[in-house]
Formats: structure tokens, C-alpha cells, sequence
């Protein structure tokens, strides 16, 4: 059975409310993951775990939000976002309208950790219904990854999850590796600036020690911890 919205009718979508009255909501980002991962990095990694998480949990899982808080600029084409206000109305307007059909629990799940995105997707909306944000990146892999995980961006850890998740976006080939100092590797691990350098090419970190194999670990952690934790939490 999939719990995917948009691949149900609503006569199934309300049957399924009725059994449990819960929906997971990833939310991603589009941005720059230096010249080896595509924009869509965290939407990817997002919208997988979400997947797993709701297929194993049997929760509705409504379609990806693929743009989340990224301020800035800088040589990097494509990439696009929205402001901390803009993410946290249209995302209570989500919620408000799924809360009026009967969801009682949103399980909102994302991988991009600046702190603004995080904090637009923290607050609470004004219904009566409950909300847990989980980021993915807050979970420990520091025994699975050689390099800080706290200390990247489009390094070791994303580049393994993308190379086990979806190795044809990947080119290692063009995978080089940057780590500012001082002051700007401070501000930056800090989470007070959105992008990396314009120097880095979009890379914090060490994306030349990734590995499949790592990545399948970090996402079957990842997929573990948040299936106990949202699993326990449950409906009043």
C-alpha cells in the first residue's frame, strides 16, 4: 500500500485518516552542494527517509516541500528559497488545511540545518492539532563518519547518503574538498550563514571519503531513530 497523497484518491486518503489520523511532511531545500551533488541534495535525502519512515509506520505522507530558508547569494545558479516568514506561512497553511480534514499529528521531517529554516518549521501552528519537526542531521553518525558531521556541507556525510541514495546524481569525479578557517569556519558551523564560502565551490567538509557504504548505514540510522521516535509519540 503507499501512504503517498498524491498517489491516493480522497475516499482512501480519509479511510486511512480514520485508522490513524497522523501525515509526515518532508520539507527540503534547493541549494548548492558544490560541483559534484545536485541542487537537490536534501530534497532527496528528505523525501527517502520520509518515504521509509511512512511506508514502515503505515503514515500518510504528503509530497515534498522542496524550497526552505536560504539566504544569500553567490556564484551558484539555480539555487532558490524563502524567507523564514514566507517557509512558516505557507507551511501552517499546509497545516491548517490538512488539520480540518482529520490529521490530529504532523510529523514534519527536513536535512538542511541553518538555523532560520529551522526555526520557521519550530513554530507552532494556532489549531488544535500536535507537531514534531525532526532534522535529520541532529542525529549521531559520528561513529559511522571519519569527518565532523557537524562541520560540512555537501562533504563526507551528504555525499555518502546521495552515493547510496541516488549514485546517478553523483560525480565523484568533480568531488574536491574545503575547510575554511577561523573566523569564517566559526560563523559557519555556527549555522550563521547559509552558504559556504564563494571559494569552497559550495563545499564545506570532505566529500573525497564518502562511500556508499557509509551512506546506506547513516540512512538506515537515520530511518531507525526516527521510526522509534515518532512511533512512540503517538495520537492522543
Amino acid at each position: 500500500m503507499s501512504y503517498a497523497l498524491d498517489e491516493m484518491s480522497w475516499q482512501a486518503v480519509g479511510a486511512a485518516l480514520k485508522e490513524n489520523p497522523r501525515l509526515i511532511l518532508p520539507v527540503g531545500a534547493l541549494e548548492q552542494h558544490g560541483p559534484h551533488l545536485p541542487l537537490g541534495a536534501n530534497i532527496v535525502i528528505t523525501k527517502r527517509v520520509a518515504h521509509e519512515v511512512s511506508q514502515r509506520l503505515g503514515i500518510l505522507r504528503a509530497p515534498t516541500f522542496s524550497y526552505g530558508v536560504t539566504v544569500g547569494g553567490g556564484p551558484f545558479p539555480g539555487r532558490a528559497g524563502l524567507s523564514r516568514k514566507t517557509l512558516h506561512r505557507a507551511v501552517n497553511g499546509l497545516l491548517g488545511t490538512w488539520e480540518d480534514q482529520g490529521v490530529q499529528d504532523f510529523v514534519i521531517i527536513t536535512a538542511h540545518r541553518f538555523e532560520p529554516h529551522l526555526e520557521a518549521l519550530l513554530m507552532t501552528p494556532s489549531g488544535p492539532s500536535t507537531k514534531s519537526v525532526y532534522d535529520l542531521y541532529q542525529i549521531d553518525v559520528s561513529d559511522i563518519i571519519e569527518t565532523d558531521p557537524e562541520v560540512e556541507h555537501a562533504g563526507e556525510l551528504e555525499t555518502s547518503l546521495m552515493l547510496h541514495l541516488a549514485p546517478e546524481l553523483v560525480d565523484m569525479k568533480q568531488a574536491r574538498d574545503f575547510m575554511p578557517q577561523g573566523g569564517a569556519l566559526r560563523k559557519y558551523t555556527r549555522r550563521r550563514v547559509p552558504t559556504p564560502p564563494p571559494t569552497s565551490g559550495g563545499v564545506v567538509g570532505s566529500p573525497t571519503l564518502a562511500s556508499a557504504e557509509k551512506g546506506s548505514l547513516v540512512f538506515s540510522r537515520y530511518v531507525t531513530m526516527l521510526c522509534q521516535a515518532v512511533g512512540q509519540r503517538g495520537v492522543e
